[in-house]
């Protein structure tokens, strides 16, 4: 299961980084602003969704009822 949510983070973190220099490209007509973007934010983003993984993991496996 932990190698499925690294692998998950990985595609997430692509389709992310795409996201954010294409917003921040088309706010500021910048392609160094943009990719400036596309790499600060999705990096600490990215760490951040795989911590929240790691804890809904550890809450499933410990019996903790999930919403949805």
């Amino acid at each position: 299961m932990e190698q499925y949510a690294l692998i998950k983070t990985v595609t997430f973190a692509i389709l992310h980084v795409g996201v954010a220099f294409l917003v921040g490209y088309l706010l500021t007509g910048s392609i160094l602003v943009g990719g400036l973007i596309a790499l600060v934010e999705p990096v600490c983003n990215t760490a951040v969704f795989y911590l929240h993984e790691r804890v809904w993991t550890a809450f499933s496996r410990k019996g903790v009822p999930m919403a949805g």
